[in-house]
């Protein structure tokens, strides 16, 4: 409709997926105006997207002009996440709105606070600790659910965030979990609900059933009855009602046995009414102490972020939709969208958040209806696409009903019409068949709605299919396999045993067995096999079973890069030249393929050093017959005078060449592993360039911003070694095999944050 095309917006989930977009719209412009493509292979083009003959014949001669139009514009289309958009959005915005949200024009976005957190935890413990009051809610917090539960709760109200400050700002953060009075009317007058002790009823019932129970001919019976009469003669509430229950119950909270009398269920009722009343009263009071607690924490975490002009993917969220509901700026927020958008594309729109759809809500319902906006204009064309069964990313907040809220809001109030596509060209029939069923049955459970079965342009592919690999029995419970405590091990030679692990090691022996058939029987090529798992930690028990069948495989998404054994030895040189003291690491380097010591080197070293003081006196005295520790003497006392005066990437970098780190790591690694552990050092010495704008001056200060920082890097391009994704990071890929890693987990236990 002769939209140019920076009023085209196009939105999408992730960074890959947008960057994915540009491309392949690169692609199909350069396509359609070569040379080699004509007027009758664009109609084709055009009518496979939908357009009928003569609209797509018309409009051929446009498509091959389409890329030259593009690139004239000097403008290209508009292709952003959410959180990109958003950010635009609010660099345009007026300070007065970004104000209250301690942000401003200027602002550094930071996808991940991982790196922030214990910084802001500190300023929250100071804050807490200069508070009476908030210290006792802290000290009631850990006495009664232990710190590693508290350090959960805390991590689980930050991640939580944007919901609590939500609750807290409409009035139903504090009373969401209520008193005991508010549910039990007998309740009502009392400050706690064991006060009941004291009430003409509870105390005649009780009395009446120790009476029957001391008569009783049982001794269990007449105990328990003497034990109660004991409790009613305490005077404080809490502790009567707890000799009064510890009489009736067992500590597991189950009735005694042996204890019928005449009035004993009546008093056990009571009992367990009381009990109950105190459940909701202790909870309703942990949580107005967590309430205090998360204000805190949240003050404490937005004044962090003000001091350093910095600003989350929460902060965005939050404050572009307080930019688009605002009665007083909406107009003139529509105004400017309406002015430079005329079609909003959203793709993979399962994954979208309630808070993000609300947003964009806020903007488009002023088209509903009347459709003419606040600035009396035409409503932007909106097209959304996705697919509730392929939402992945819940842990991000997404839900797939928030597609069946757009879907209805599009139709109704915009106007637009639904299509609904079951057919699909990449699936073998084999793959859909076993799709069909399991939704098929998912939807007889009433655990699935509204699907249809898929049906494919792809033949039958002979071999194809879904199979499973022999099922691999897991130890039940977990703990059994766990060290024992009265054995010895050696942490030297023998590793130790977690569970989880040793119970999916057989399952990554069992995958990588399997791919090894399929590449040395089956002609497969390894880079045409997929590895699929929902965690990473199975993936790298996968890994290892490869690499012990000499199989090439690599991650193919980005990975932390202090992961990697190579990126470890050099920054444990780094550590030894910043602090010459540092043993350990003294150690690492010298054991690591830039130097090769063997462990009679590490022996000697070490009686020398109960001559010399320490590990690194020692070493560059000289002493030592080793020809490996004179190598390392010489190399590392020329690198710790470099260190005075080099910054850390000219000196990794003549680490690396004049210790020849990487010809000795390409020695020393398995043929299959080597593009991977040359690439983790090329990553280092590009992050040493990159970290915080390469400010860190010396070693010391950089490898402590590594270990600090959970940094990740891009893995090297592997096209012919096994491809190991997260499903999150295989969304969109194909390959010929494909194998799904930990598909029947273990409930997980219950979030008790």
């Amino acid at each position: 409709d002769g939209a140019e095309p920076h009023e085209i917006l196009a939105i999408t989930f992730t960074r890959k997926a947008a960057g994915e977009m540009r491309t392949r719209l690169d692609e199909w412009l350069r396509e359609f105006a070569a040379g080699a493509c004509d007027d009758a292979a664009r109609v084709r083009e055009l009518r496979a997207r939908g357009l009928d003959a003569a609209a797509a014949r018309a409009l051929a001669p446009a498509l091959g002009g389409l890329h030259e139009r593009v690139l004239g514009a000097g403008r290209p289309v508009e292709i952003r996440t959410f959180h990109a958009w958003f950010a635009q959005l609010l660099r345009a915005a007026p300070i007065e709105l970004l104000a209250p949200f301690g942000l401003h024009a200027e602002m550094e976005v930071v996808d991940d606070m991982a790196e922030h957190w214990p910084r802001i935890l500190r300023r929250f413990h100071a804050a807490v600790l200069a508070d009476a009051a908030l210290a006792e809610d802290y000290r009631a917090l850990v006495r009664e659910r232990g710190r590693t539960q508290a350090r959960k709760w805390l991590d689980a109200a930050w991640d939580k965030r944007t919901e609590i400050e939500f609750a807290d700002a409409a009035g139903t953060l504090e009373p969401s979990v209520p008193a005991a009075r508010l549910h039990w009317p007998e309740h009502a007058a009392l400050a706690h609900p064991t006060e009941r002790m004291h009430s003409v009823e509870i105390d005649a019932a009780l009395r009446a059933a120790a009476a029957a129970m001391a008569l009783h001919k049982g001794g269990v019976c007449r105990r328990q009855g003497a034990a109660l009469a004991g409790a009613l003669a305490i005077e404080d509430a809490a502790a009567r009602f707890r000799a009064a229950r510890g009489a009736l119950y067992t500590t597991e909270g189950r009735p005694r046995q042996n204890i019928e009398a005449p009035g004993v269920d009546a008093a056990l009722e009571l009992i367990e009414q009381i009990q109950r009343a105190c459940v909701q009263q202790s909870a309703h009071e942990e949580h107005l102490r967590l309430v205090r607690l998360a204000r805190v924490l949240l003050r404490e975490a937005a004044a962090y972020k003000r001091a350093r002009g910095l600003a989350d993917m929460a902060d965005l969220e939050r404050c572009a939709l307080a930019l688009l509901r605002d009665a007083t700026l909406s107009g003139w927020v529509q105004e400017r969208l309406d002015s430079r958008i005329r079609h909003v594309l959203i793709d993979e729109f399962q994954d979208t958040s309630p808070l993000q759809w609300h947003a964009l809500h806020a903007w488009l319902a002023g088209y509903a209806g009347a459709g003419g906006g606040a600035s009396g204009q035409r409503a932007p064309g909106v097209f959304i696409v996705g697919d509730p069964k392929q939402s992945i990313y819940r842990f991000r907040r997404a839900e797939p009903r928030v597609f069946d809220a757009a879907r209805v809001f599009i139709v109704q109030g915009l106007g637009g019409s639904e299509l609904a596509c079951d057919h699909t060209r990449r699936n073998a029939p084999e793959v859909l068949a076993a799709v069909n069923a399991v939704f098929d049955e998912a939807q007889r459970q009433g655990e699935f709605s509204g699907f249809r079965g898929h049906t494919t342009e792809c033949a039958s592919v002979p071999g194809a299919g879904v199979h499973a690999l022999a099922r691999i029995a897991r130890p039940a419970p977990l703990a059994a396999v766990t060290d024992r405590d009265d054995e010895w091990r050696d942490s030297l030679t023998a590793a130790r045993i977690e569970p989880e692990e040793r119970a999916r090691e057989p399952e990554a022996r069992a995958v990588a067995a399997a791919a090894q058939r399929l590449v040395t029987h089956d002609g497969f090529r390894p880079g045409e096999i997929h590895v699929l798992c929902r965690k990473r930690e199975s993936l790298g028990l996968v890994a290892t079973a490869l690499a012990a069948l000499h199989l090439p495989h690599a991650a193919a998404e980005d990975y932390p890069l202090l992961e990697s054994i190579e990126a470890r030895d050099l920054v444990a040189v780094l550590d030894v030249l910043a602090s010459p003291r540092h043993a350990l690491s003294l150690a690492h380097a010298l054991r690591s393929p830039l130097f090769c010591a063997g462990d009679d080197d590490l022996i000697a070293l070490a009686g020398l050093a109960a001559v010399h003081g320490s590990w690194w006196q020692a070493l560059l005295r000289g002493d030592s017959a080793s020809p490996v520790l004179r190598r390392a003497a010489r190399l590392l006392g020329a690198w710790q005078a470099a260190a005075r005066t080099l910054p850390p990437h000219d000196l990794l970098d003549r680490i690396v060449a004049e210790g020849e780190f990487k010809e000795r790591v390409a020695a020393a690694v398995p043929r299959e592993r080597r593009v991977a552990a040359l690439g983790a050092i090329d990553a280092l010495l590009g992050v040493a360039l990159t970290l915080d704008g390469a400010r860190y001056a010396t070693p010391y200060n950089f490898v402590r911003a590594l270990k600090r920082g959970a940094i990740s890097v891009a893995a090297p391009a592997q096209r012919d070694a096994i491809q190991l994704h997260t499903v999150h990071g295989a969304k969109g890929l194909e390959a010929r095999a494909v194998f799904v890693v930990d598909s029947d987990p273990e409930p997980k236990n219950g979030d008790s944050a």
